[in-house]
């Protein structure tokens, strides 16, 4: 009852904040508590000539920190908003007023057990860059060495826990008072957004984020990550090398230093490339202020706190998807979403292809400057509604990620489109993972695995039929207790051959 009564009226602060920036839509489509949506109509600010999605975004930021990652996370959604209302929520600002130096210090003393003055020589009071769940201010470790120390804000987790339980109160009305919207999986959603939430404030996971990410990119002289120093790293502080470099989104800076758009732009699309087909592991937060080029050329990412996996099978079925699409081979691009489940088998292949058709002609039909695999996939995921598909919250942030770097270059050379650059290397991937010989390869690995495992399936069937003569030895004793002894009924072969056939098919299914 107290659930009830605590998130109703932070629901009627939600809807007043909605209505004085004449952005409560949201809770209008979902249906949400009619009565309080009502009410709040009539503070409703009219003649806002702004965007719904510039109007909602800035409603997310007069509510606060949750509300800012919030609108961010949902601005994955073209799903469940328009298109036009995520992009406007993808340029939501994830800026707020800077803590004290002073509550900064008391953090990193109390994490670290030590008084700053000890750890660095010199720490900045003055934060560089203040977002909604942390700040980072610039120091000297005591050795001499230069560093970015990122600190939680005071209350951060408190304030989250608040919001993320009326976040799931209201995922579980909607799921049970609208069964149309029970396919965008809302509670799963908002299970996704926490668990984002909890690792980006255990600063140790961002750092080994950052680490992961370093560690794949080893010996690349184009891409690298930042050192952590784990000395001066805890769960609410984190302590990394400080980068020199110019922001990867300041074009007139970049040329003004010499350095070459194009070849910025290549490595960034190819490093990009990597952590989503090779690595399956990748920077979900690319915009143009979270990453440097340092003197070199080479691109140094930063902000860690959003990362995006994509498993083994996914990444298959993206680049088969790819390779279709680039084909232009339809039927194809529908076979591979019924085969990876994204569709319900009972829909039509044929009538898929066709919206699949609709979808890529537009695209493909453009200069190569202008074709955008980030939109590509973006309607390939508005189609949910009309083919009940599933949504997936990995491609649904991967898809922000390609967008995000796909602005980032056309804003430095809008005339390059920045997957042309990094063709020949996605085309030399695509014939070394799925040409003919790599299929060859598959097809020969998969049998020999096949082949490893008749072992154990052998063993499985022979513990199987023991199991079965001792069950006979018990059930003829207890019908014949005079029976002479060591004499056992044989046993059935049938009965073998079919156990047998069933462990191979069960071995097959979970393969």
């Amino acid at each position: 009852m107290l659930r009830f009564v605590r998130n109703v009226l932070r629901l009627m602060q939600l809807a007043y904040t909605l209505a004085r920036h004449d952005a409560l839509f949201p809770l209008e489509t979902l249906r949400i508590a009619p009565g309080i949506v009502a009410l709040a109509r009539l503070v409703r600010r009219r003649g806002d000539t702004r965007r719904p999605g510039q109007r909602l975004a800035e409603a997310f930021t007069d509510m606060g920190p949750s509300f800012i990652k919030f609108g961010q996370a949902l601005s994955t959604r073209a799903d469940l908003l328009s298109e036009e209302v995520a992009l406007d929520l993808g340029q939501l600002a994830d800026h707020l007023a800077p803590f004290s130096g002073d509550a900064a210090r008391r953090t990193i003393e109390q994490e670290l057990g030590r008084p700053v003055g000890e750890l660095f020589s010199s720490f900045d009071d003055i934060a560089i860059a203040a977002a909604s769940i942390a700040q980072v201010h610039y120091a000297v470790t005591a050795d001499g060495r230069e560093v970015a120390v990122k600190v939680l804000r005071p209350g951060i987790e408190d304030a989250f826990a608040r919001d993320l339980d009326l976040f799931y109160w209201l995922a579980e009305l909607v799921e049970r008072t609208q069964p149309r919207f029970r396919r965008l999986r809302p509670s799963a959603s908002v299970r996704a957004f926490a668990d984002v939430v909890r690792v980006e404030m255990d600063l140790r996971m961002e750092a080994a984020a950052a680490e992961e990410l370093g560690a794949n990119f080893a010996g690349d002289l184009g891409y690298r990550t930042p050192t952590v120093d784990w000395d001066r790293t805890a769960r609410r502080v984190m302590t990394m090398e400080r980068v020199r470099g110019i922001p990867i989104g300041d074009r007139e800076k970049l040329l003004a230093a010499g350095h070459d758009l194009n070849a910025v732009l290549k490595k960034s699309a190819e490093a990009f490339f990597f952590q989503v087909f090779r690595d399956g592991f990748f920077h979900g937060d690319m915009h143009g202020g979270n990453a440097f080029v340092e003197e070199s050329g080479c691109v140094v990412p930063v902000d860690f706190g959003i990362m995006g996996r994509v498993d083994a099978d996914t990444r298959g079925y993206l680049a088969e998807l790819l390779i279709a699409f680039l084909r232009r081979d339809y039927r194809t691009v529908a076979e591979v979403q019924f085969r990876a489940g994204y569709v319900s088998p009972d829909k039509s292949v044929e009538v898929f292809a066709q919206a699949c058709r609709s979808i890529g002609e537009p695209i493909f039909g453009k200069p190569s400057s202008q074709i955008s695999i980030a939109r590509l996939l973006a309607q390939l995921l508005r189609v949910t509604e009309q083919f009940e598909m599933h949504a997936q919250p990995q491609l649904l942030l991967l898809q922000k990620t390609m967008l995000m770097a796909e602005g980032m270059g056309t804003k430095l050379n809008p005339g390059v489109n920045i997957w042309e650059l990094a063709r020949p290397l996605i085309e030399d991937w695509m014939r070394t993972h799925f040409g003919p010989r790599a299929r060859l390869e598959r097809t020969l690995g998969e049998t020999v695995d096949a082949v490893r495992k008749l072992p154990r399936l052998v063993d499985t069937v022979e513990q199987i039929a023991e199991r079965e003569r001792r069950r006979a030895e018990r059930e003829l004793a207890m019908s014949l207790p005079e029976a002479a002894p060591g004499r056992w009924p044989r046993v059935d072969w049938v009965m073998l051959v079919a156990i047998a056939a069933l462990a191979i098919a069960i071995l097959a299914w979970l393969d």
